[in-house]
Parts: structure tokens; C-alpha cells; sequence
């Protein structure tokens, strides 16, 4: 089965590269249904002031609507330094806006394939880690801060999601790679007041196989999956810290949900028995749109004459209680 996910991921890889880069050419669209933008990881930032959504994610290309009906885009809004470890033209995965006090920060995963940091199992690891931008304007453009890297230069990690704990500090919250580890991480580390680096070192949250829902083939037996993707948290209605997290069900992308007992940071995090997305959904976000209801933004896969194909979705969801709870799917 490892060698089976390998292939596929590698598959994924060599055919999306050209989509993950930020530098390919961009031919600006209007009026694009929300099915027909293709983009994996959708983050979706609500700018009240100019009653405007953004959304990107994985490429790093953002798309702005009025009424999450009709989209236009995609506009490149990332500008990495080609002298730091990043590269001239690193792949970009599960891009996120955050605003956070005065500034707009781009959390994202950046890639330089041309820099090899491990071979395990012998799958070669790219030099992969999460990193922040920074911008004036929603709209960008995004550009370096201070610190030349966030996590060490031997780890491959992924996925970083801003949060600030009930110490009142930011926090990046990010996947520690299974490439390298063999059992995915979620992770946290301290980040500087204003957000232009980390503070000490990662500390561990909890591991793929503590999920009990997430499972696969292991030499003709039922194992947990080494997967852990896409971490992003929010608070119920009754103050319980909750994040959602995505891995896989053998072949099928599935998201679920964890809660820490302490509320904060620092867990323990106690799994939940299922997942709370249907097959084929996963790496999830929550926001609350301009008329004041609460949607999660999903990607699903689709196999189209033999190319992969990632569409964003909305779900209806209510977390006013103690638990998230999934809705119907949300149609604009």
C-alpha cells in the first residue's frame, strides 16, 4: 500500500506541477461558477469593508466575488525571493489570507524541487516547508518578512493555518510530512508578534494514527493511515476548540474532526469516531459569509480523461453548539 500511495502521489505531482507554480501565465476570467474554477485547498477570505471574497489556495493564485456565484481571476498576488531556499519558481500548495490586526498574511507551502533534503523508503523528499508573506492590501501583492524560514530546513512540512491560542500568542498550526516520518504529524510553533517568524521549535499535537477513522491496506490488513493534510481550527459555540483535518480512507480523500480537552493548543486532542465529510471531501476551511451564515470550502477529486481534477464546494455547516456539524452541500 506504501508503494502504491507513493506512485500515486507521484502521478499528482509531475501532472500538477505546472498548476502549483506561481509563475505560469494567468489569462484572467469573469463570471466563473464556482464549479467550473478548478483549485484544490479553497481558502476563502470575507472582506467586509469591500464586500468581497477572496478565495486561493493550492498555486497561489487568488479569485475575487460579490456573491460566491460568479468568480474572476485568477490573479498572481505571491512574490518569494529566487534568492532564498524557496528558489526561482517554487511550487505553491494550500495558499491561505489571513488578516490579522493591521496586515494581510499568505500562509502557504512552497516547494524548491530542485533541493533534495532525504530519501526515505527510496522516495526522494523535496525541500518543502510552510512559510508567511506579507501584504497592505487584501489583493497583494504578498512579499517576504524578516526570517529566511519558519521550520527546519531538514523537515518537509505543509499546510501551516494561523491561530492565536488563549495565551493571546499566534500560532502556526502545519503537517509534519508522513514522506518522512511514515506517520504524519499535526504540529505547532510559537510565531513573533508580528508574524515575521517562529519562536523556539515545533511541538507535537498528534499523529495520523491516533485517528480512528482514517485506515488503509497494510500487507492484506487494516492499518491507520499515515496521512495527516489541511489543519484549521475554529471554537463551537460553547467555546470547545475544534480543527478539522483531512487524510484518506484507503483511496478516498475524507475529512474529520478533533477536540482539544484543555481548549487550547496543548490538547490532549481527543479524535472523533467518524468523519464528517462525505467521501471525497476534504481539506476544509470555515467562514462567514456577508449575510452572516457559516459555510465550509472543501476541494473533491475527479479523474477526467486521465487528468486529476480538483472543484471546490461549499457546505452548510453549525458549530453554535458543542460539535461541528455538516450540512447539505451549499449551492451560490
Amino acid at each position: 500500500m506504501i508503494k502504491k500511495s507513493l506512485l500515486i502521489l507521484a502521478l499528482i505531482t509531475v501532472h500538477l506541477t505546472s498548476v502549483f507554480s506561481q509563475n505560469r501565465t494567468a489569462v484572467i476570467r469573469q463570471d466563473v461558477p464556482l464549479d467550473s474554477v478548478r483549485l484544490s485547498d479553497p481558502f476563502i477570505l470575507v472582506d467586509k469593508k469591500a464586500s468581497l471574497y477572496y478565495m486561493t489556495g493550492t498555486g497561489g493564485m487568488l479569485w475575487k466575488s460579490n456573491d460566491l456565484k460568479k468568480w474572476t481571476g485568477p490573479f498572481s498576488v505571491a512574490q518569494t525571493d529566487p534568492e532564498s531556499w524557496m528558489g526561482k519558481n517554487p511550487m505553491i500548495w494550500a495558499a491561505e489570507i489571513h488578516q490579522y490586526n493591521d496586515k494581510y498574511y499568505y500562509f502557504a507551502t512552497f516547494t524548491n524541487r530542485e533541493v533534495k533534503i532525504d530519501t526515505v523508503g527510496g522516495n526522494v523528499i523535496e525541500r518543502r516547508a510552510c512559510h508567511v508573506l506579507v501584504s497592505e492590501n487584501a489583493e497583494g501583492p504578498y512579499i517576504p518578512m524578516k526570517d529566511p524560514i519558519y521550520l527546519p530546513a531538514n523537515k518537509p512540512t505543509l499546510d501551516g493555518t494561523l491561530w492565536v491560542d488563549k495565551d493571546g500568542k499566534p500560532y502556526m498550526v502545519y503537517c509534519y510530512e508522513w514522506l518522512q516520518n511514515l506517520n504524519g504529524t499535526i504540529e505547532k510553533i510559537e510565531l513573533k508578534p508580528d508574524l515575521s517568524g517562529s519562536i523556539g521549535e515545533g511541538k507535537l499535537l498528534f499523529r495520523a494514527s491516533e485517528s480512528p477513522w482514517s485506515r488503509e491496506q497494510l500487507n492484506g490488513k487494516v492499518g491507520p493511515n499515515k496521512v495527516t493534510d489541511g489543519p484549521y481550527l475554529f471554537r463551537t459555540g460553547t467555546g470547545r476548540l475544534g480543527m478539522i483535518w483531512t487524510s484518506w480512507i484507503d483511496d478516498i480523500y475524507t475529512q474529520g474532526v478533533v477536540y482539544s480537552k484543555s481548549g487550547t493548543l496543548d490538547g490532549p486532542w481527543i479524535q472523533e469516531k467518524d468523519p464528517i465529510t462525505p467521501p471525497n471531501y476534504g481539506h476544509g476551511m470555515l467562514f462567514c459569509t456577508l449575510t452572516g451564515k457559516w459555510l465550509m470550502s472543501v476541494h473533491s477529486h475527479k479523474t477526467v480523461n486521465g487528468r486529476n481534477i480538483r472543484i471546490p464546494h461549499l457546505f452548510d455547516v453549525d458549530f453554535s453548539g458543542d460539535k461541528l456539524i455538516v450540512g447539505k452541500p451549499y449551492i451560490p
